[in-house]
């Protein structure tokens, strides 16, 4: 179907483009940008008054299947990734089974792929079962479509496995997806401090963030491995992370949505939608992940998508399970940092775009070139959103079959900005909303 977007803000932080104009999609490529011509358009979409940006790109979402279909399936999270905007996703490789076999990544693509909503890019497992042993097959992972590999939040406790891993990766231009746990000192279901002292919760230091970064980084400088460091939550650690690219080391960083909103005082009274993995950190540690997103010290700001059943929610703070919906709120809180910190909505927009492609780099072959950005010949991957409209997040918006967040209205008592009009996907119309009479009136 041939697309044509009129009238709409065209807003690409990657080129700087931003003026009123029109884009024309055709063949799943953008064959139009700001004056299109005598383009023959099968459909027209009204986008005025609205933002048209190139597609979200979210670096760290769990689709729970395969094995964990009570939580969350394929169908819904992909169709929860489309109504936030988000046109590509990594996931990764903790499934059950893992993903340490190509038949299994296969399977998962082809799945993906049918149901055109979103596109899928998997991690495979580190090592074989993620049982921190023997490496897997990382040639044959990368030939069936992975765009690394990473032990999800299993952490490896032989230091040797984890030098040969980057060895092996350096020698084949693999980037290895790391969390910075050291596996004696994490497993605390709340942030070391005052407020756990308090609650009587279990802590995790700050340290068992360093102590891992320090060895990580090490092997980075030792091996020349390059290494996406996943959901970095304290402010020592992007302290060592600053220091760490100015040295030249080959490392890129990530941060949930989570840590850079809220901080452990928002558990309150044992609240488990607050039961997150890493821990929500003191304000000082949220603050220096604010600072050091905008300043690009972060990389990329992810979702870090973890639907949960309710059940496994409804429990003790201590028993529940971590994780949180968060899909369709990337776009969302994205926006609501970029006016905290007084940034414009092309530097909030360029963290969930351009940036986290840059992050995957050349994993992602020729869609490199163009995925999130807007330009002519790219592949017409797009979100039109109005930024100037607000909602309230209940548990009946939500289209992931993960109901619980923290952000949800009955505990915040405010509304997130943005709200997603179209997600297009290689041209495809993926998600619309209609405006509600209601909006009309306002």
């Amino acid at each position: 179907m041939k697309i044509l977007i009129q009238n709409g803000r065209l807003l690409d932080p990657a080129s700087g483009l931003d003026k009123v104009g029109d884009l024309a999609i055709a063949s799943g490529r953008i064959v139009g940008l700001d004056s299109v011509g005598d383009f023959n358009a099968d459909r027209v979409i009204d986008a005025t008054g609205l933002v048209v940006a190139p597609g979200l790109v979210d670096l760290a979402a769990r689709l729970r299947e395969p094995g964990h279909e009570h939580e969350g399936m394929l169908e819904s999270e992909l169709a929860a990734a489309a109504a936030g905007g988000v046109t590509s996703l990594v996931c990764p490789p903790d499934t059950d089974p893992t993903l340490d076999e190509p038949g299994l990544v296969d399977m998962l693509k082809f799945r993906a792929r049918k149901l055109s909503r979103c596109r899928l890019f998997p991690l495979g497992a580190l090592t074989r079962g993620l049982a921190g042993e023997s490496l897997t097959e990382m040639a044959e992972l990368t030939e069936s479509g992975c765009v690394g590999f990473s032990q999800a939040y299993v952490p490896i406790r032989n230091t040797l496995t984890v030098q040969r891993a980057m060895q092996y990766a350096a020698s084949f231009g693999y980037t290895l997806w790391l969390h910075a746990q050291d596996p004696w000192l994490s497993g605390g279901v709340a942030a070391s401090g005052a407020v756990a002292t308090r609650l009587g919760l279990s802590g995790e230091p700050v340290a068992a963030e360093t102590i891992a970064l320090h060895t990580i980084l090490e092997l980075v400088r030792v091996t020349g491995c390059r290494v996406h460091l996943c959901r970095l939550s304290s402010a020592a650690g992007v302290e060592l992370v600053r220091q760490a690219k100015k040295d030249g080391l080959p490392i890129t960083a990530d941060v949930s949505i989570n840590s850079l909103h809220l901080t452990d005082v928002d558990i309150g009274y044992f609240n488990s939608s607050m039961r997150l993995q890493p821990p929500l950190r003191q304000q000082r540690d949220r603050d220096a992940l604010r600072a050091a997103l905008a300043d690009g010290t972060i990389d990329a700001l992810v979702s870090d998508h973890n639907p949960v059943a309710a059940d496994e929610k409804t429990l003790p703070f201590a028993e529940a399970t971590p994780g949180a919906t968060g899909l369709e709120l990337l776009l969302s809180l994205a926006l609501r940092w970029g006016q905290d910190e007084g940034l414009s909505l092309a530097q909030a927009l360029d963290t969930i775009t351009a940036r986290p492609v840059k992050v995957l780099g050349n994993a992602l072959g020729s869609l490199a070139a163009s995925a999130g950005r807007l330009v002519e010949g790219g592949v017409g991957d797009v979100v039109v959103f109005d930024a100037e409209a607000s909602g309230a997040v209940t548990p009946e918006r939500l289209v992931s079959q993960g109901k619980h967040t923290p952000f949800a209205f009955d505990i915040t008592g405010f509304e997130l900005p943005g709200r997603v009009r179209y997600t297009l996907v290689a041209g495809t119309v993926a998600y619309e909303s209609l405006v509600t009479e209601a909006e009309r009136t306002v």
